[in-house]
């Protein structure tokens, strides 16, 4: 399998093991150097703003905290879209840019909405073992979440 291939696939895993609550098996794609965002842009205040950010530990801290948090539990299906992959041979690091589109199924009637769009932003080591996800912003256009869903997008 060639690298890109295997970038490709590693940025669909880690949307598959989110889609699925596997919060292990999304951190074992992850360096031990891996830092997690979200953030947006609001025209309303004119700044930017970052909704959550942890390294590692922290969100594994965040997965073994959820069933405490008062959740929404409705199941969200991430859609992402890998448009470019750009080497740096020298750092043996890639950056990757996709788009992503979170849709949210209600348990209560089943009805799927769209939650949210955006872009990510990953940097990805390039190891022997494979790529490992380095850092993620999840950049989104979507600034209105609600309430009560603690898990990434």
């Amino acid at each position: 399998m060639d690298t890109r291939t295997a970038i490709t696939e590693l940025i669909s895993r880690s949307a598959m093991t989110l889609d699925e609550k596997k919060f292990d098996a999304y951190l074992e794609l992850c360096d031990p150097a891996y830092v997690y965002r979200i953030t947006a842009y609001s025209p309303e205040i004119r700044k930017e703003m970052t909704w959550l950010e942890h390294d590692k530990p922290g969100l594994k801290t965040l997965f073994t905290n959820l069933p405490r948090h008062n959740s929404d539990q409705s199941p969200m299906t991430r859609h992402v879209c890998v448009y470019t992959v750009k080497f740096d041979d020298g750092a043996a690091q890639a950056e990757v840019v996709s788009t992503v589109q979170a849709y949210r199924t209600t348990l209560d009637g089943g009805t799927t909405e769209l939650f949210a769009v955006g872009k990510i932003y990953d940097r990805v080591a390039l190891g022997a073992e494979g790529p490992r996800m380095l850092e993620r912003n999840v950049r989104l256009d979507t600034r209105m979440l609600g309430f009560g869903y603690h898990i990434p997008i």
